[in-house]
């Protein structure tokens, strides 16, 4: 029994994006991520690129068949490409020209352009059955996954049992109840020994649960401070959404900010210490540049960068000014989360010592939406794909969305961008993506032009049965789905 996330209300069709933040469960997918986030085969037994980097063969394995029984060929995994790449913007396939099925167990995927993150669509993308997927398909999948879905019941559990005719290692839990309930209701039900896993937020995790130990799990899931980037001209989003504001655009406020704050209180204080302070979008994993990392809590330099900017309090009533503008913004974040309002309440307390005045307010993501190119918002991201990396900060992502939602732009920045996903290769892109962090003049992250404010890194917190084994979980990635299943095939009951 599981408490760990709410409900994928959309179904279980990945061409629509189901399995990205965690196993897909009733599907496989080509490749995987291991404990170590290194990449290995899963229904695939390699794959090959072409010295342009346009054509990726993979090879399949001969033994998968979908939980209906029938085989899974290369035709059916060049369909599910094709069709995700239909699926308007679901499953970010934008580099692929088309799949094909060269024979039963070989299928090219061939790009448009090169792409090094395009391996990722291939860790993460559920194949599933050319002959069985339609209209009723997200409700009633089929797959050559671990497990197969037994029950919905929408709103209130999913209950999925052992697929028998999986290819891999034998599940060690033969069957699993997923619970649809809110954190409250899950905390208690936890505490009531109605469930064996319960995700709960960083300020339960101090609690203790008779019968169950606490898995505190590093992750990515990130927290940061997003800044409008341009001044405010009129120019408006696609929808007509304003951009730009005057204060943020001005880089003294944006380092100040990113050097008053002390992260590591934010942590001890707000995450009861289960996280880490966070400089970037990319803590701990191979592309991050550890030379971005500055030394944070330091009001005195933030006071300096102010006034060197031509920040100055000249009316004595505790807030900067500069050629008659105060240093006075708005932090918006999502009222129902608990955590991101804390954070963004003890930032305005940080940055009030040096002048700089925050308005804290809570909305729903409808109101978000229209004023997020215009105001800060306290953002929540976290991949183990660096295509990520390249949507927060390359300036073709502006598109009025939630991607580059501040118009942040730089011509450098954008270049590296560019080599790091035309890179031939993931490893080979490494050097770009540091580089557009930091590169000892110039980047996007504080040390640079600070676009963001980083705050925190989440560790994920859950209170896991005595008699539960668990394995050893993968760095999580943003919380949406349920990244803790990633290794759900390792899970095992330890008593009799």
């Amino acid at each position: 029994m599981l408490a760990i996330g709410g409900e994928r209300e959309e179904g279980f069709d990945p061409t629509l994006g189901w399995g990205r933040y965690g196993s897909p469960l009733f599907q496989s997918t080509l490749l995987r991520r291991d404990e170590n986030l290194e990449i290995v085969n899963d229904l695939a037994t390699g794959y090959t690129v072409s010295q342009d980097g346009l054509t990726w063969t993979v090879t399949l394995r001969k033994d998968a068949v979908f939980s209906d029984g029938k085989p899974v060929t290369a035709a059916d995994v060049a369909y599910t490409f094709n069709q995700a790449a239909r699926s308007g913007g679901l499953v970010d396939l934008t580099a692929l020209k088309e799949a094909v099925a060269i024979d039963t167990h070989t299928v090219e995927l061939r790009l448009q352009k090169p792409q090094s993150t395009f391996v990722n669509r291939l860790i993460t993308l559920g194949i599933v059955p050319q002959h069985a997927h339609g209209p009723d398909y997200a409700r009633k999948p089929i797959g050559s996954g671990p497990y197969r879905l037994v029950q919905w019941d929408e709103g209130q559990q999913l209950i999925v049992e052992a697929n028998p005719l999986y290819y891999g290692q034998t599940p060690g839990i033969r069957r699993l109840v997923f619970l649809f309930l809110e954190e409250d209701a899950a905390f208690a039900a936890a505490r009531a020994g109605q469930v064996h896993v319960v995700s709960v937020p960083q300020s339960l995790a101090k609690q203790t649960v008779e019968g169950m130990k606490l898995h505190a799990i590093p992750s990515v899931d990130n927290r940061g401070l997003m800044f409008p980037f341009p001044p405010k001209t009129g120019a408006t989003t696609p929808k007509g959404y304003p951009i730009g504001n005057d204060v943020t655009s001005n880089l003294a406020i944006r380092k100040a900010v990113n050097f008053a704050i002390d992260r590591q209180a934010l942590v001890d204080g707000v995450l009861e210490g289960y996280g880490s302070p966070a400089y970037g979008p990319v803590s701990g994993l191979p592309w991050e540049e550890p030379t971005a990392k500055i030394e944070d809590n330091n009001p005195d330099l933030a006071r300096q960068i102010l006034a060197e900017g031509g920040w100055s309090d000249k009316d004595g009533d505790g807030v900067v000014e500069k050629n008659g503008l105060r240093a006075e913004f708005t932090v918006l974040y999502p009222a129902n989360d608990s955590i991101r309002q804390a954070l963004a309440l003890a930032v305005a307390e940080m940055l009030r010592p040096v002048g700089i005045r925050v308005n804290v307010e809570g909305k729903s993501w409808d109101d978000i939406t229209p004023l997020m190119h215009s105001n800060v918002v306290l953002f929540g991201w976290g991949s183990h794909d660096p295509t990520e990396v390249y949507n927060l900060y390359h300036s073709k992502a502006a598109q009025g969305g939630f991607f580059n939602a501040g118009y942040y732009a730089n011509p450098f920045v954008d270049r590296m961008l560019d080599l790091a996903m035309e890179a031939p290769s993931e490893a080979e892109a490494i050097p770009f993506w540091r580089a557009a962090q930091w590169d000892g003049k110039q980047g996007f992250t504080a040390k640079g032009d600070a676009a963001w404010a980083w705050l925190v890194n989440l560790d994920h917190t859950y209170f896991v049965h005595e008699c539960l084994d668990i394995g050893q979980p993968q760095v999580q990635p943003h919380g949406h789905g349920w990244p803790i299943t990633a290794n759900i095939t390792r899970w095992k009951w330890t008593c009799n």
